[in-house]
């Protein structure tokens, strides 16, 4: 299989992703990114902070602060747009064609690899962009150099992103992390990562932040502007006043920062690679893939005879509470879903809420049992394309009840796991804590529920609910929705009726798209 070869696949295969919805809306998040990265010169907001100061806003500054940015940020969401290349082979039928060619797997693995680079680098390219539009229209410097610009997006952004393309597909041919455990095991990787590499004691320079860094604080000591207590932020914050700014020239390009980033690109390689020792391609004499029955041999099937047909026996119409049944049959669905090991985690979360001081109930335990659901929360809006009953569910003439009992078995799962929480502060009389417990209990169903319709897949749920739970367990209030954080007793979060509103909007918006996909299922099929 030559170079040639594995560009075709990865072509093939790049421009089938480009035509998903979803690639459009990867583009705009990183247009969205790389307005973010150049604030206002009047803004408090900051995505690069040094010493309370900045670089002038010509092209250098702007190309390193939006490729650390997207060196950051989509390392994150990223991993998520590229994540099921090779599931999508498997469910449409592509990998038993692959089997069936004498193409091995290195080679096969390398095009997804490719591929997975391209969308990345697509979403690189047009942060960059975005950067240049930006850099003329805060107007501080409107001479754009495309070296400067385009270098740190080369140097930086492109070898973190070959480093996600390839976990990415390493998650996949692992089968504990090909699922949800590795959606949500992703977020704490990078987390991981990201703080080792925005700290200056790092080991290894990943990100490439460091460099960058020793470099803006040389030209800061030149000018007479760096502080002994000068520290280093990158991400979205807001100063109390807007950064003064300062002319710097960028970073060196010295041969072992270089060396460094082709080290990271030459590693992710070796981990795109790497599955290539257990991965079957597909194979079914390997157990590339399940058998069903629709698989089996020829011979080895005996044909039924042909039913004849004797008419249906008369049946009564059967009158009742079809909300009820509806609502049994998907608490029964998720009690089958929790594993043995599951429902033991849920007790002794229970037994922590009940045992730990009232001072740890609301930061610490509850927390804790609002993470434990999350791939059970991920699946509601999702299990009927899942097992292919959607053809069936759109044709049922009340999908709201539907919907709405799926959306009651969540918040039960959801109030379940907070109860031993919720009792401790009602037995101590914490009011507040109580009304943001309920608010978080409606806003969680709701966000998984309209997540998983609107995409049909778990993945953006288990992508987005860790970082929202990561920001309140660790006190950040503007995005606490179950009132975590607590200032003097109190929760500092959102308002509570804030957070059931946002709740009930979701909730209505899922149900506006489920009867807007209803009448369009009805319309193509009656």
């Amino acid at each position: 299989m030559t170079l040639q070869n594995i560009g075709g696949l990865a072509l093939g295969d790049f421009r089938d992703r480009v035509r998903r919805p979803v690639y459009a809306v990867t583009l705009l998040a990183a247009v969205i990114l790389g307005y973010l990265a150049v604030p206002g010169t009047g803004s408090t907001w900051a995505i690069m902070n040094i010493g309370g100061y900045r670089g002038v806003y010509d092209s250098a500054y702007v190309g390193t602060a939006a490729a650390l940015a997207a060196a950051l940020w989509l390392t994150l969401g990223g991993f998520y747009v590229v994540r099921g290349a090779i599931g999508h082979d498997e469910r449409t039928g592509v990998g038993r064609l692959v089997a069936a060619t004498p193409l091995r797997t290195p080679a096969y693995l390398a095009a997804k690899f490719l591929s997975n680079l391209m969308v990345l680098g697509s979403m690189v390219g047009v942060l960059a962009a975005t950067a240049a539009v930006m850099q003329f229209a805060r107007a501080e410097d409107r001479a754009i150099d495309p070296v400067a610009l385009l270098v740190p997006f080369v140097v930086i952004a492109l070898p973190m992103a070959a480093a996600t393309a390839a976990a990415a597909l390493l998650f996949e041919t692992l089968p504990v992390l090909r699922g949800g455990i590795g959606n949500v095991g992703w977020f704490f990787v990078w987390l991981t990562v990201a703080v080792g590499g925005l700290s200056e004691r790092a080991p290894v320079d990943v990100l490439g932040v460091q460099h960058v860094v020793e470099a803006l604080r040389a030209t800061m000591i030149d000018q007479g502007l760096w502080k002994p207590r000068s520290s280093f932020s990158l991400g979205l914050t807001q100063e109390p006043e807007p950064l003064e700014s300062f002319p710097w020239d960028g970073f060196p390009l010295a041969a072992g920062f270089l060396g460094g980033r082709a080290l990271v690109v030459l590693a992710a390689l070796a981990v795109a690679l790497l599955p290539a020792l257990w991965f079957a391609r597909f194979d079914p004499a390997r157990g590339g893939f399940r058998r069903t029955s629709e698989q089996a041999p020829t011979a080895e099937l005996e044909l039924p005879p042909a039913p004849a047909y004797r008419g249906l026996p008369a049946t009564a119409p059967v009158y009742g509470n079809t909300f009820g049944r509806l609502l049994a049959g998907e608490l029964t669905i998720i009690a089958r879903e929790a594993t043995r090991w599951w429902w033991l985690g849920a007790a002794a979360l229970a037994a922590v809420g009940l045992a730990v001081p009232i001072g740890s109930v609301a930061p610490v335990v509850l927390p804790l049992a609002w993470v434990w659901p999350v791939l059970l929360w991920s699946r509601l809006g999702t299990r009927h394309q899942r097992d292919g009953m959607e053809g069936l569910i759109g044709a049922y003439p009340a999908p709201h009840r539907r919907l709405l009992a799926e959306w009651t078995a969540g918040l039960a799962v959801t109030a379940l796991l907070g109860l031993a929480p919720l009792a401790r502060m009602a037995a101590s009389g914490d009011r507040p804590g109580m009304a943001a417990w309920l608010g978080g209990a409606l806003l969680i169903p709701s966000l998984a529920l309209a997540a998983g319709t609107l995409t049909r897949t778990p993945r953006l749920f288990q992508a987005v609910y860790p970082a929202l739970w990561y920001c309140a367990f660790n006190g950040l209030a503007p995005l606490d929705f179950m009132g975590a954080a607590r200032t003097d007793g109190t929760p500092a979060g959102p308002h509570p009726l804030a957070v059931t509103a946002l709740g009930g909007l979701l909730l209505v918006l899922t149900l506006l798209t489920t009867s807007a996909r209803g009448s369009a299922w009805t319309t193509r099929h009656v």
